[in-house]
């Protein structure tokens, strides 16, 4: 039996949860300039509730990024979140990953995000075997990974520079690795293109952002994030010799691939 000051996976989420409630109002008044997008200090105090209400399916690809590692994990072997932010998807690998053999890595780039997730981290009670590196992930040596996770990361990489990045990952894998794939993609269907883009729009809407804050956060989005369509993912993923790979997730116009080495 769990007792209730126990440090369950539940009750640990529900802390990690909690510490991180700021509300998202960073787009909320009228700006006069909108600067691009970027993972700042005011980005990292809101990040949870920001990527929450913004992002369909975010908890479910977190919870289960965990189930997949559990699943896909090599004893003596490094799981990377790549891109890592507050660490959730950290958190998620290490609730589902006790008794193993294995070191989290989490990498990004960002001060402010690593300043924020370091405490985040310390909530779980035990002291799990993970590292934080504050760098480029085109700068971070990739080595003896099992999993690798890149959870809305690779969007905000430039589209030139995205083969390397995937080609760096398989390279540092093992054998019947996994990488997880997490990303807001396009449509070559300006049809379907233009209504998932509406949809996300009534999902935001009714998590509570206004039609300001939308219009304005898109606007800082557009030179930063920049989508592109599922083929062109699995098309880049096998050309750096993924020969598995498939969608498992799809909420609107946000995807997450699953691919095997």
């Amino acid at each position: 039996m769990v007792g209730r000051n126990s440090s369950s996976p539940c009750l640990r989420d529900k802390l990690f949860t909690k510490a991180m409630n700021t509300e998202d109002t960073l787009f909320a008044d009228p700006l006069g300039r909108i600067k691009d997008f970027s993972f700042d200090k005011k980005v990292a105090a809101v990040f949870p509730d920001m990527i929450e209400r913004s992002v369909p399916g975010y908890r479910t690809i977190i919870h289960m990024t965990g189930t997949l590692a559990a699943q896909f994990v090599q004893d003596d072997s490094h799981c990377y979140d790549l891109g890592c932010s507050l660490g959730a998807a950290m958190v998620a690998m290490h609730h589902n990953l006790k008794g193993r053999a294995c070191h989290i890595i989490g990498v990004d780039s960002s001060k402010a995000m690593l300043e924020k997730c370091r405490p985040h981290l310390q909530l779980c009670a035990e002291k799990p075997d993970w590292d934080l590196i504050c760098a480029n992930i085109l700068d971070v040596e990739i080595s003896n990974a099992s999993v690798v996770v890149l959870n809305y990361t690779l969007q905000f990489i430039a589209p030139a520079l995205r083969n390397r990045v995937l080609e760096k990952i398989y390279a540092g894998m093992r054998p019947g690795g996994i990488l997880v794939l997490s990303e807001k993609v396009a449509f070559d269907d300006a049809r379907m293109h233009k209504m998932y883009i509406e949809l996300h729009h009534r999902f935001k809407k009714a998590n509570g952002y206004s039609d300001l804050e939308i219009s304005q956060k898109r606007t800082a989005l557009e030179n930063v994030l920049l989508p592109e369509t599922i083929p062109a993912h699995t098309e880049r993923l096998r050309k750096a010799g993924f020969e598995s790979c498939e969608v498992w997730f799809q909420c609107f116009n946000f995807i997450s691939i699953l691919a095997i080495k």
